[in-house]
C-alpha cells in the first residue's frame, strides 16, 4: 500500500470518527463535542483530498500527446 493510500485511508477514518462523534454531541446536546466531531470530520476530508490529488499528480500523463496545427 503506498505512502498516499494509507494517508487517504487515515483521512477517511478521522473523517468517520468525526461524523460520529458529532453525531453524538447533537444527540446528547452536548455543543463542544459536536464542535469536536465537525472539526474531525471536515480535518478528515481535507485529509483525504490532499492525498488524493498527490496521489494523482504522481500518476504519469496517460493523454495522448496533443497535435501542433502550426503547419
Amino acid at each position: 500500500m503506498d505512502k498516499d493510500l494509507k494517508e487517504q485511508a487515515s483521512g477517511k477514518g478521522q473523517n468517520i470518527k468525526g461524523r460520529v462523534k458529532e453525531a453524538f454531541g447533537a444527540v446528547t446536546g452536548n455543543k463542544q463535542t459536536e464542535a469536536e466531531g465537525m472539526g474531525e470530520r471536515i480535518a478528515g476530508a481535507a485529509r483525504e483530498k490532499v492525498a488524493e490529488v498527490k496521489r494523482d499528480l504522481s500518476k504519469p500523463d496517460r493523454r495522448a500527446p496533443e497535435e501542433s496545427d502550426d503547419e
